[in-house]
């Protein structure tokens, strides 16, 4: 079975499944949500009679509440923090259920391009450790998906394949990192197998 390139990239957007929600859960979160409210309503109103202000405890407790709707409300709207450095995601089956929190899967495949193909820009042996091993597994992953082989597995036939200049590209590094205009010319061919 082959998939293309456009088959990963759609996207049909499923239906949320009801938020379902323990009443344990619900009166937990109430509860701290009073008892932070009156431990920051006594502060505050032992702070204002420290400096001899008088205000009307319900207004106080009206504040309070309000600031901590705020601060839930921002928690959640707040995008999810950025993966750690070097760290890779598991390989492996999915669970089944989807991830709302998790990043866009396209931004950070870009990102995982953008950043090696920038920092490597006129270092050869930086392009040749990070970048063209990856060019090698996309051809590969090419190479299995539409003709069952891997450069590996059969050489000869994945040279026909891949065409002279990119087998040449792929075999032996290059003397300096290839331009824009080169890489460009390299998925052009990749995305001809």
């Amino acid at each position: 079975m082959s998939t293309s390139i456009e088959d990963l990239l759609s996207f049909e957007e499923e239906p949320a499944g009801p938020a379902v929600e323990s009443r344990g859960g619900r009166l937990r979160a109430v509860l701290r949500t009073l008892l932070v409210t009156a431990a920051v309503v006594v502060v505050v109103i032992v702070g204002l009679r420290a400096v001899g202000l008088k205000l009307s405890v319900w207004i106080i407790v009206a504040a309070v509440l309000a600031v901590l709707a705020v601060r839930r409300v921002t928690r959640a709207l707040a995008p999810p923090p950025p993966p750690r450095a070097g760290g890779r995601a598991p390989a492996g089956e999915e669970p089944g259920a989807w991830n709302w929190a998790a990043r866009d899967a396209l931004r950070a495949a870009i990102n995982g391009w953008e950043r090696p193909l920038d920092w490597c820009g006129g270092n050869r042996e930086r392009f040749t450790e990070r970048v063209l091993p990856r060019i090698g597994e996309l051809a590969d992953e090419r190479l299995r998906q539409q003709h069952g082989i891997t450069r590996e597995s059969d050489p000869g036939r994945a040279r026909t394949l891949l065409g002279e200049p990119l087998w040449t590209f792929l075999d032996t590094p290059p003397r300096r990192p290839p331009s824009p205009r080169d890489l460009a010319v390299i998925v052009a061919e990749l995305e001809k197998l």
